[in-house]
């Protein structure tokens, strides 16, 4: 199979023809075509008023919320997150996006600094990454010991078990993208003055790790994928498809005043997947 980093200059501003035009349906994506517009913000405005009312549901009860998301980079996290937060109080809402942990931060117990953001009463906490950075980057990139990473898969499913007989409600998100729209967004992001910031050079390196990303992603996947802490695969090539079963994920497993499942819909089973329904179909991508 021919790769398709080979020939890809990602200085020049053109984008090869193969890349732009094999972006969409890479990693076996189910559509062609994004989601049209008029349709996406008509699905999404009901969704939206969903979670507002989802919001208010929380206040009053003080149940507590935390989402977790995890992909590849360039997968969507950032705009997945943005999205949902869009009509919601930040007061309430937080996005916890923590950076690399300090040398005090290195020598606590691995989960320690992701404790500090759980939620209060009412609240919800989205984690654009989290603990599983330990199964991704820095397994990948050499950042922990196979001991560590070995550890880190025992002790999170446990971790997570504590979480949740607590009573907080806990999402985990996989989004999925396709090598070449892996590439697509990454040459886009280096010729965007205003998305260039985005553009890491762990992001460039990833770009030719595919492969082990991949063997870490199943790992983790098949080994803190938990009955008390299921893991949702969103195979996100199209963001407006994406962030929509994102949405619908949540709000459909939960219960509130003024839920209307009509206006949420059925998650679509071609983008919403299990993990272990991933990892039969897509072990290459």
């Amino acid at each position: 199979m021919t790769d398709p980093l080979d020939g890809f200059d990602l200085e020049n501003p053109v984008l090869p023809k193969a890349i732009k035009h094999g972006a969409m349906t890479s990693g076996g994506y189910p559509y062609e075509d994004k989601l049209d517009g008029d349709i996406y913000e008509a699905q999404m405005y009901e969704l939206q008023k969903q979670l507002v009312r989802l919001q208010a549901h929380l206040a009053s009860s003080g149940e507590r919320i935390m989402i977790v998301f995890e992909g590849r980079d360039a997968a969507g996290k950032g705009g997945t997150i943005k999205t949902y937060l869009e009509n919601l109080n930040p007061r309430y809402n937080v996005i916890a996006a923590l950076p690399k942990p300090n040398s005090r931060e290195a020598s606590q117990w691995y989960f320690q600094r992701y404790v500090d953001w759980f939620p209060a009463g009412g609240e919800t906490v989205l984690f654009d990454r989290s603990w599983y950075n330990r199964a991704g980057v820095e397994r990948v990139m050499g950042f922990a010991s196979p001991q560590q990473v070995e550890h880190f898969l025992e002790e999170a499913p446990e971790f997570e078990k504590r979480i949740t007989k607590d009573g907080i409600h806990l999402f985990k998100f996989w989004l999925s993208i396709g090598r070449e729209m892996q590439i697509k967004r990454f040459h886009a992001r280096r010729h965007d003055p205003l998305k260039v910031w985005k553009l890491s050079p762990i992001d460039i390196e990833a770009l030719h790790k595919w492969d082990d990303y991949t063997a870490a992603r199943d790992e983790m996947l098949a080994r803190t994928d938990c009955p008390h802490a299921r893991w949702t695969v969103i195979r996100a090539n199209d963001k407006r498809r994406g962030r929509i079963n994102v949405i619908q994920s949540v709000l459909s497993r939960l219960d509130f005043a003024g839920k209307d499942e009509k206006a949420i819909g059925q998650v679509d089973p071609q983008i919403t997947l299990k993990a272990d329904e991933f990892l039969k179909l897509h072990k290459t991508d």
